[in-house]
């Protein structure tokens, strides 16, 4: 995320401030909004997909929303304590144009507890799934406490 300096606009009119036509410090501020919205957003070169984080108990997980896309264009990798989720959406010729394909992906950061050997990935319904299972020695474990 680029952090930007916002400055107001210039004051160089040579009408006197006290003038109905006095120019407002509210304006060009569409301009200053959009610009505001290109610097922030990422470039849409290579979009991002909407992500859902959460865990239990036994798992943490990822659900991705993948409408559109093929079950075999979708790629699950597991390395060095990231998610990495790419998938190719391709969309067939329609009247003598080409296929044309958009290409996604994501790369997420896990926690250290997670036993990288046991993740499994489901695909349904346009909504990818990842299960994270996390190690015996980082699940919670229930400690009874004898009264005397």
């Amino acid at each position: 995320m680029r952090i930007v300096q916002y400055r107001y606009p210039a004051y160089r009119s040579l009408i006197p401030a006290s003038s109905v036509f006095a120019r407002s410090p509210w304006s060009g501020m569409e301009a200053e909004f959009d610009r505001l919205f290109a610097a922030a957003l990422p470039p849409s070169t290579n979009p991002l997909f909407p992500v859902d984080l959460y865990e239990d108990q036994a798992n943490a997980y990822v659900r991705a929303e993948l409408p559109g896309v093929n079950r075999d264009d979708i790629h699950v990798e597991m390395t060095d304590g990231n998610v990495s989720i790419s998938a190719v959406r391709k969309t067939p010729p329609v009247d003598g144009q080409p296929e044309q394909s958009a290409s996604f992906s994501r790369t997420l950061n896990i926690p250290a507890e997670i036993a990288a050997d046991r993740v499994t990935a489901a695909y349904e319904n346009g909504v990818l799934t990842v299960t994270l299972p996390k190690r015996e020695e980082a699940k919670p474990k229930k400690i009874t406490v004898a009264v005397k």
